[in-house]
């Protein structure tokens, strides 16, 4: 679960662009100079293995089609490319594809796929393989959700010829370019799959700048160059291959040993920072800053509405009301996090909040609360209603969650409290919280789920979406079933009308903040800090500056191809 680059298929953000001022040169396809030939105007240095370390947990499976979770985004992002991507602007522009068409019925989508490009395997790409890697998708033995749920609207698949791939849909589908860009519908080998699923997730076989050379798994995943790489666009950001020989990615979930350990040189870029150590960071020029918001939703708790006590909305009105969000963001974020009023995040320009839905209100709470039956408390102060105390179950997944984050679930907790409702956090590992979520085990969850464009909406509140997909994970934890919001989301979703769209999507939004079953927090954290001067990387021994950096994919996963170790 999600919970998915300038001409390349790259997005650079504002903060970015900043970061990747440090080397404007790094853009340049002169052809780069030996390892240590570097020199501090920027002239970009090949050799050197980049050491990434990740706090997010470590994927069960390096191929993003099974399952579908950020952490595979993120390392599959080195290896695996997509059909379409996003520019600098934030518009979708193709990669391994060329372009697109779709008829005016909207039931069919012809895609164009570049011609020239192999897998690492010495596979073609061509239309063939992008059809095995749809198939591969929607097949319940592969165990997808985010990729599966993103193709869900494909009912059949033709390879016309080569370069040509005609699919034919159940309805219109004005996402589906925007599901291309994501990494968990990236296009592998399709050699390579027809291996069995468990060396496929060993190893998978993309075109990206980088390949899977080995896993030792509990530890990291050592990637190498690519050496034929070829960017698909006309105009790369440098010609040839990736400046680094390679990157480790180690995992590394605690986030003071990660810090130390880029302080310490023998890291060069961490993720997962904590908003203190990113406050901190800043007062220190060796450590630079990359905060990259995931699109898609915005982190935010789902209101459990198919059972008691949320299926009465005053209850979960109440909830909002009784929980101090802003002073826990504002005493625990250091300013790395600004307060959220929409199900979808600030990069998506069709996010639509309603601020004045979530005040902090304990009277107010309190009344709707009174009004609901829990008129009495329990000796522990907590409110009854025929003897039974308003006790809340949170499970919590401490790999998807940071530390801040959990220090602010447990102010909620305490202010909660306050007005008499009980809130039971209970901190599970990843494979625990997901067991939670399947057996219906909760009545709160925060779960992020990246994607890319306002369709997260229908896969987060569509009553379809309570159905789980292959991979047992279904989506709509606020189990929300609204016919009227049902087919305001249809519509969305196939108008070919842009302020239509627009319009749909707002009152979807609206209907979703007004039934208080959400409580939005703030934008998905991708808060990354990297090393402007490290010692011993990789196998060298010379001091480097980790150049290049800012370079993001459509889902806000970092990419490493422009990146290079100057000393």
């Amino acid at each position: 679960m999600t919970h998915a680059r300038t001409l390349a298929p790259r997005v650079l953000t504002t903060s970015a662009m900043v970061a990747a001022a440090l080397v404007l040169a790094g853009c340049t396809s002169t052809p780069a100079p030996a390892p240590g030939a570097g020199n501090d105007a920027g002239t970009p240095v090949t050799g050197g293995t980049l050491v990434y370390a990740s706090g997010d947990a470590e994927p069960s499976c390096l191929d993003p089609h099974v399952g579908g979770n950020y952490p595979q985004a993120l390392v599959s992002s080195q290896y695996l490319e997509t059909l379409y991507t996003k520019d600098a602007k934030g518009e979708l522009v193709p990669w391994l594809a060329t372009g697109s068409t779709v008829s005016d019925d909207g039931l069919t989508r012809t895609v164009k796929i570049r011609e020239g490009i192999k897998f690492t395997d010495g596979t073609a790409l061509d239309a063939a393989a992008v059809k095995a890697n749809f198939e591969h998708l929607r097949d319940p033995k592969t165990a997808s959700s985010t990729g599966y749920l993103a193709l869900g609207k494909i009912k059949t698949m033709k390879a016309v010829d080569a370069s040509t791939l005609e699919l034919k849909l159940s309805t219109p589908d004005n996402a589906l370019l925007e599901s291309f860009s994501m990494p968990w519908v990236a296009i592998e080998s399709p050699t390579a799959l027809k291996r069995s699923q468990e060396e496929n997730c060993a190893a998978p076989v993309g075109t990206g700048p980088f390949k899977v050379e080995s896993w030792k798994k509990q530890d990291s995943v050592n990637l190498v160059r690519n050496a034929d790489y070829v960017q698909p666009t006309d105009s790369p950001s440098h010609a040839g291959a990736a400046y680094l020989d390679g990157i480790t990615w180690r995992f590394i979930p605690e986030a003071a040993t990660r810090y130390a350990a880029l302080q310490a040189g023998e890291v060069n870029i961490i993720d997962n920072a904590q908003p203190d150590t990113i406050a901190a960071a800043a007062k220190n020029e060796a450590i630079k800053h990359l905060d990259a918001p995931r699109p898609g939703a915005s982190n935010r708790i789902e209101l459990n509405s198919s059972k008691a006590p949320f299926d009465d909305v005053r209850v979960r009105e109440a909830f909002i009301h009784a929980v101090n969000v802003n002073a826990g963001v504002d005493s625990l974020f250091f300013g790395t996090a600004k307060r959220s009023y929409s199900p979808l995040s600030s990069v998506e320009p069709l996010g639509f909040s309603e601020e004045s839905l979530f005040a902090y209100d304990p009277a107010k709470a309190g009344q709707l609360l009174d009004a609901a039956g829990y008129t009495q408390r329990d000796a522990e102060g907590y409110r009854t209603k025929d003897g039974k105390r308003l006790s809340l179950v949170f499970p919590v997944s401490t790999s998807q969650s940071i530390p801040a984050e959990q220090s602010l679930f447990q102010q909620l907790q305490a202010t909660a409290k306050e007005s008499g409702i009980e809130v039971k956090i209970n901190l599970l590992d990843l494979s625990s919280w997901y067991g939670e979520l399947f057996q219906h085990k909760y009545n709160l969850v925060s779960a992020p789920y990246t994607k890319v464009g306002p369709s997260v909406l229908s896969i987060l509140f569509h009553s379809d979406s309570t159905i789980p997909a292959p991979s047992g994970y279904f989506a709509n934890l606020s189990q929300v079933k609204n016919p009227e919001l049902d087919k305001l989301l249809e519509t969305a979703g196939s108008t070919k009308d842009e302020a239509e769209r627009k319009d749909l999507y707002a009152k979807a939004q609206k209907l979703v903040l007004e039934g208080y079953y959400l409580l939005p927090l703030y934008d998905q954290q991708n808060h990354f800090l990297y090393s402007a001067k490290t010692q011993g990387v990789g196998t060298t021994t010379y001091s480097a500056k980790t150049q290049g950096v800012g370079t993001t994919t459509a889902v806000a996963s970092p990419t490493f191809f422009d990146t290079w170790l100057g000393k």
